[in-house]
């Protein structure tokens, strides 16, 4: 997938092409539902696909009070799109200056000037986009009937509720990591670099690889969680590459800690040193919320079900 920043640099093989747009946090089961669209509706005219999306969010632009959390910002969104088959992804800086575009000056300036776009591939919430919020659907079937690029249009998806960002992200704040991961389909993940923490685990028999604070992906409710821990350096096929492990999440209460980190434990494993490794921590089901003991001793129990527990959730799980 070719990533670029900068509309006029756009390459010529992907001058003709089928397009989309969005912000896509998540990558989400809506989102690939209209990203496989995209991907099918350009292989069948024989047309690169390509996704246009913004850096950073509108929400931060203009809500930025809101403090709203990305569930997959930058690079790892950008590695999820990648990973639906795409040809292109241009990410347009979103600025106060840019939202000033109406609609038509957006699509027009975007999709017909910059792609040559055969056909926008769209879900039907599709809204908002222009100044004042105007645009739409009709807006987009409009415009394609004037500057001659087809609308592809598919239903709101979802089984049980809407597929969206939204619901992802209650989810993930409630630590209903598998209610989660049923709209994403996948579980979600965070990736960042392993750092030294306390050091606590490997005194306790459990050494963990503690995320960095600049780790990207949102970070769910406190608690343990089953999960997998992936050495994104090392071979797709190397056996010791994604390792199942127990994800806990907090401020470490037994020992009066301050500050909230993400480490995960290793199954069964004393002799990994991560330090300095890029891992990505996926969250598979929720165990139980973060408690505060008395001792060690009842720690050191708690933490031996916790990792049963995790043993028996991933034991018929293959890792995504």
């Amino acid at each position: 997938m070719h990533r670029w920043t900068d509309p006029a640099q756009t390459p010529d093989s992907l001058r003709r092409s089928v397009a989309t747009f969005g912000n896509f946090d998540g990558v989400h089961l809506g989102h690939r539902a209209v990203l496989s669209q995209l991907v099918e509706e350009g292989t069948r005219r024989g047309l690169p696909s390509v996704a246009v999306t913004f850096d950073p969010h509108p929400a931060e632009i203009f809500h930025p009070e809101g403090g709203l959390e990305l569930i997959a910002p930058g690079r790892l969104r950008d590695e999820l799109l990648a990973e639906t088959g795409l040809d292109g992804l241009l990410v347009l800086d979103f600025t106060r200056e840019f939202a000033e575009q109406t609609a038509e000056e957006f699509i027009v300036r975007t999709f017909v000037d910059t792609l040559g776009v055969a056909a926008l591939v769209v879900g039907a919430d599709a809204r908002g986009f222009g100044r004042a919020y105007t645009g739409d659907v009709g807006t987009l079937r409009e415009l394609g009937a004037t500057h001659g690029f087809d609308v592809v249009v598919l239903d709101d998806l979802g089984e049980g509720e809407r597929w969206s960002s939204s619901a992802v992200r209650r989810h993930l704040a409630a630590g209903e990591v598998a209610a989660a991961a049923g709209i994403l389909g996948r579980p979600h993940r965070m990736t960042g670099t392993v750092v030294h923490g306390a050091h606590r685990g490997r005194e306790l028999g459990y050494p963990t690889a503690n995320l960095s604070d600049d780790s990207l992906g949102l970070v769910p409710a406190d608690g343990v969680y089953a999960g997998w821990l992936t050495r994104t350096g090392l071979a797709t096929q190397d056996p010791e590459r994604t390792l199942p492990c127990a994800v806990s999440v907090g401020t470490n209460p037994t020992f009066d800690g301050t500050v909230r980190t993400v480490e995960a434990y290793v199954l069964d494993r004393t002799d990994l040193d991560l330090y300095d490794e890029q891992v990505t921590v996926e969250f598979v089901e929720h165990i139980r919320p973060t408690l505060r003991f008395e001792s060690i001793e009842e720690l050191l129990e708690a933490m031996a079900g916790d990792i049963e527990k995790c043993r028996q959730v991933l034991a018929s799980i293959v890792p995504s």
